[in-house]
């Protein structure tokens, strides 16, 4: 039998958004790996593996990276079926590319399962098209916290007409608000806040980027939540019919 570790994403925590081929590997994991941010839910395909928990939040104690690739291919090794079951897609801000290049360089096998990433579930319960016709022509994906500390091209992110989708900023939004404010990006632009995004508690706030700061503070907001901003945050379920 030859090694192999399925990198799977999990989707945003909605178990029904969980792919067809997701279920397929994990019907044959006899070890699933499985993030913090995975909704147990999805465990009711392999009830049979043996799960063991490597999360990784930002502020919490975390399963060190080496650790997991080492434990990946232990477990390949001895000849198992290997999934590792991550939050959202594996290759957006997921570590998937990193996990898949360290076992192809000790020879394991990997196929990677895409998954729904919480960007576009949270804007879809919410109503908001990331891209639309005549308002919004792209979508731009960023996380606000990087490994190093460096900052983003604020100033070009403020200026690219893209719905801006921006991960793990709930502890930067007066850098967010400020970055964006100086690149010229109008105070008046529309924000949403949505908090856990496709689960039965998400909760979504919509703002300005002018009151960003207050209005989360009103609200509350805690992570994980993803922030939208952009013209589209301002709409709702006409503006999607609007763009049928």
């Amino acid at each position: 039998m030859n090694a192999k570790v399925w990198l799977v994403g999990a989707g945003p925590g909605d178990p029904e958004l969980l792919t067809l081929k997701a279920v397929k590997a994990l019907r044959q994991a006899e070890i699933v790996m499985i993030d913090d941010l995975v909704n147990p839910a999805v465990l009711e395909h392999c009830p049979d593996a043996r799960v063991v928990p490597v999360g990784k939040r930002g502020g919490c104690r975390s399963t060190p990276q080496a650790f997991i690739h080492r434990l990946m291919l232990r477990y390949a090794r001895q000849g198992k079926c290997v999934v590792r079951l991550k939050g959202g897609d594996p290759c957006i801000f997921g570590r998937g590319s990193e996990e898949a290049d360290w076992l192809a360089q000790h020879g394991i096998e990997v196929e990677m399962v895409n998954g729904i990433t919480a960007g576009l579930a949270g804007a879809t319960n919410c109503g908001i098209p990331l891209t639309l016709r005549g308002i919004a022509r792209g979508v731009t994906l960023v996380t606000a916290h990087t490994q190093d500390d460096s900052s983003l091209n604020w100033a070009a992110l403020a200026q690219g007409g893209t719905t801006l989708v921006i991960y793990m900023g709930v502890a930067k939004l007066g850098e967010v608000r400020e970055s964006l404010l100086a690149g010229g990006m109008r105070t008046d632009m529309p924000v949403a806040m949505i908090e856990n995004a496709s689960l039965p508690e998400q909760r979504e706030c919509r703002s300005t980027l002018a009151t960003l700061q207050q209005d989360a503070a009103l609200f509350q907001l805690k992570s994980p939540a993803i922030l939208m901003i952009g013209e589209v945050a301002a709409t709702g379920q006409a503006a999607l019919a609007q763009s049928a």
